[in-house]
């Protein structure tokens, strides 16, 4: 937990590990230490579990717990850990975000809640309960409205980075970039904004953005890190030219649900010993493998691509 007092210095790639599961749909403990190796060994600036890309809602809140206990002896304190601590539920939300910071998380990344549509009035109210229960740890939270039918505006943003002092960012999953400009323009640049949507990693940086938070690091993880180092070198032609080579990459992960596709090639190059994803989602259709298989050989190289170990 050395980064829970700076959060500040949790910047740049931040891989949303998925959640490898069994053949028979168990999670595989030793499957993610092996993706957190991978991660760690190729670069990653830090390490999330539990958000989207994690299938969260699919999982009872012990294995969840579970999930973040191995991760933890995993990562150690060679880089930030933020589990994804939210549900639609909040004595769910305030569970998983105390065993978070038990186990020595060094920020949560709290989901709006999902399905119930709160005003923003209840947003804040969600939010500032989390921000009082845990004062010492650094709470984030995750905007992602495709998936939540719900959006966190930036005047509610900016209540809570003004009123509560361990409301420290926001991963925005959102396409609406002018929403990214909005809410840095509302909070000021010393609020933490990750970017969840993998084409404006590298724009965000250009408004202020502490790093992003992107699907694709779970495939090539030390070009996505690349991309951010060689940003804040200068070389922006050089993060640029990563920026468009991850594009068949990227469009791979979502060529049917996330993260159907991408658990479908990391056991084709042996780093889980499943593919198996829970329902709702399915494994990857016939006609969906087809596409994949073409843009893995269009930007497969850069899943090669090792970047400097921490």
């Amino acid at each position: 937990m050395k980064f829970r007092s700076d959060p500040s210095a949790i910047r740049g790639s931040i891989a949303p590990a998925i959640t490898p599961f069994t053949a028979d749909g168990a999670v595989d403990h030793d499957s993610l230490r092996t993706l957190i190796r991978f991660q760690l060994e190729s670069g990653s600036h830090g390490i999330s579990l539990g958000g989207s890309t994690g299938e969260p809602s699919a999982q009872s809140v012990s294995e969840r717990i579970a999930g973040m206990r191995t991760a933890v002896e995993e990562i150690g304190d060679r880089v930030p850990f933020l589990p994804g601590t939210g549900s639609h539920k909040l004595d769910e939300t305030l569970e998983l975000t105390a065993a978070a910071a038990e186990l020595g998380a060094d920020a949560a990344l709290v989901i709006t809640p999902y399905y119930a549509r709160p005003t923003q009035e209840a947003l804040y109210q969600w939010y500032a309960t989390v921000a009082r229960e845990f004062p010492d740890l650094p709470i984030v939270a995750y905007n992602v409205p495709s998936r939540t039918a719900v959006d966190i505006a930036p005047e509610t943003v900016k209540r809570l980075f003004t009123d509560f002092e361990n409301f420290v960012g926001v991963k925005e999953t959102t396409k609406d970039f002018e929403h990214f400009s909005r809410v840095l323009h509302a909070c000021g640049r010393s609020l933490l904004v990750w970017s969840g949507i993998e084409l404006l990693c590298l724009p965000l940086l250009a408004l202020g953005g502490a790093g992003f938070v992107s699907a694709v690091a779970n495939l090539a993880p030390g070009a996505v890190a690349r991309m951010y180092e060689l940003w804040e070198a200068g070389d922006f032609d050089g993060a640029r030219d990563i920026h468009y080579r991850l594009h068949p990459l990227v469009d791979l992960l979502f060529v049917e649900t996330n993260p159907a596709p991408a658990k479908w090639v990391l056991h084709q190059q042996g780093r889980i010993a499943s593919s198996h994803v829970r329902p709702p989602l399915t494994s990857p259709t016939d006609a969906g493998l087809s596409k994949i298989r073409a843009l893995l050989r269009e930007g497969g190289d850069l899943t090669q691509q090792i970047g400097a170990a921490q």
